[in-house]
């Protein structure tokens, strides 16, 4: 049975959220800033958050860091439309979805079955050997297919075998010769461009704000990598 934390300092919210999740299946917590939230994780087995941004004692950003230092839990950011610079800061620092104020009680409805389905069915957020699964990330090799945020993605062979390579060693730096020799089976003999062009494009297709990205990183002069946890 999926626990789900809501964590949002004005209680008109958290009871409507309450009502949303009236699932006989979840167990719901609450909690009114990020601080209890932390200490809810810290001591409770929870699935999935539903954490606001602006509150009071520890806003949710810096919850959110300091809970990802802990648990790779799915967290959903609860969103005014105003508050884009803090979506992306939030996707970056380790949120796996957002929900805009107010809420459509379908849409957060169906925006946290998916994410506990994701989370639960890897036992956890733990990659099997033909499955890896980063943030809103799925790719499932046997399929040969790649979700973002359950959606199909439309990627070109070396753009999937690059996105494989990464997905399958998180956190691990990747230089442009490496991931040039690994996917084009070929010795790297000046394609630094080729190699870069190709992930300028994967980006275009992963990421909310190619310029910012929140999965695909550029380490400066060593090469790429996928984030942990994402």
């Amino acid at each position: 049975m999926p626990n789900i934390l809501i964590c949002d300092d004005e209680k008109d919210i958290v009871n409507a959220l309450k009502i949303y999740l009236s699932d006989p299946d979840y167990i719901i917590y609450t909690a009114g800033n990020g601080q209890e939230a932390l200490e809810t994780v810290k001591t409770k087995e929870i699935h999935l958050i539903l954490l606001d941004i602006m509150m009071p004692v520890m806003d949710g950003i810096e919850a959110m860091a300091k809970i990802r230092e802990i648990s790779n839990v799915p967290i959903i950011l609860l969103t005014a439309k105003s508050e884009d610079a803090d979506k992306i800061l939030g996707l970056n620092v380790g949120a796996d979805d957002y929900i805009t104020k107010p809420f459509n009680p379908l849409e957060v409805s169906a925006r946290v079955k998916s994410q506990l389905r994701r989370f639960l069915k890897l036992g956890s957020g733990t990659p099997s050997k033909d499955r890896f699964v980063i943030g809103g990330i799925e790719l499932d090799d046997k399929a040969k297919e790649v979700l973002i945020d359950g959606v199909p993605a439309q990627l070109t062979p070396k753009e999937y075998e690059i996105l494989k390579l990464l997905m399958s060693h998180p956190g691990e730096v990747f230089s442009p010769g490496d991931i040039y020799r690994s996917v084009w089976k070929e010795a790297p003999l000046g394609q630094d461009g080729t190699v870069a062009v190709h992930i300028r494009h994967l980006r275009e297709k992963l990421e909310i704000d190619p310029g910012n990205p929140r999965y695909v990183k550029v380490v400066f002069g060593q090469g790429y990598k996928i984030e942990k946890g994402r």
